[in-house]
């Protein structure tokens, strides 16, 4: 926990009491259901909820956006964004049951009101947002043509609506057909951790006259 108030000091009463709740409510559930990997359950903080507020490092999401998690598996990065975004809302979507259950129910142990779950496929969701949220799903190729349809042309945040891809590793020969459309961030530009250095996010927009 000290790791998210490292970063994210200025958190209130009530998410500091949300965030401090995570960990032994995904201990539970995960002793019940695997959503995270055992041997990295001890690492939580910094491998799954820090990793998830990199998000958070380069835009401060408006109060009324609304945002798809897709592919949130046990509520990665939906849950936390969503405690540190009490005024935007959240749809967290995965096509397994078991790992939807395990989100609702954290969700619903630590309060949050602003997230609702569906348990679906990418291409099940008809819906629109401003943002689609994701942690490595699919190549981004696959991913543009399924979410698309559900980025929403009404513009209201400092960046254009699109994809926000958390991922590691090499993302230039991904994003190469897309490059300008396509920002890529270095995660260890925000957090100093080892586990950042090869950790980044890109963004895709779907608007064609907004640049970055």
């Amino acid at each position: 926990m000290e790791i998210i108030l490292k970063y994210f000091p200025d958190l209130t009463e009530e998410q500091r009491k949300q965030f401090a709740a995570l960990y032994d409510l995904y201990t539970d559930w995960n002793s019940k259901i695997n959503v995270i990997s055992r041997k990295d359950i001890e690492n939580l903080y910094e491998h799954h909820v820090l990793h998830s507020l990199g998000i958070a490092k380069v835009i401060q999401f408006r109060p009324g956006t609304s945002i798809m998690d897709l592919g949130t598996g046990g509520g990665f990065p939906g849950i936390p964004l969503a405690i540190l975004f009490p005024e935007v809302k959240f749809h967290l979507v995965d096509s397994i049951g078991k790992k939807v259950r395990v989100a609702t129910e954290v969700a619903n142990a630590i309060g949050l009101k602003n997230v609702t779950f569906r348990h679906a496929r990418a291409e099940e969701e008809k819906r629109t947002f401003d943002f689609v949220v994701s942690r490595a799903v699919m190549p981004l190729a696959d991913l543009i043509k399924i979410i698309k349809k559900n980025i929403s042309s009404k513009q209201q945040n400092a960046l254009p609506n699109g994809l926000i891809c958390l991922k590691g590793g090499e993302l230039e020969h991904e994003t190469m057909p897309f490059k300008h459309k396509t920002v890529i961030h270095s995660l260890s530009d925000n957090f100093e951790e080892e586990f950042f250095e090869t950790k980044k996010w890109y963004m895709f927009r779907f608007k064609q006259d907004y640049m970055f």
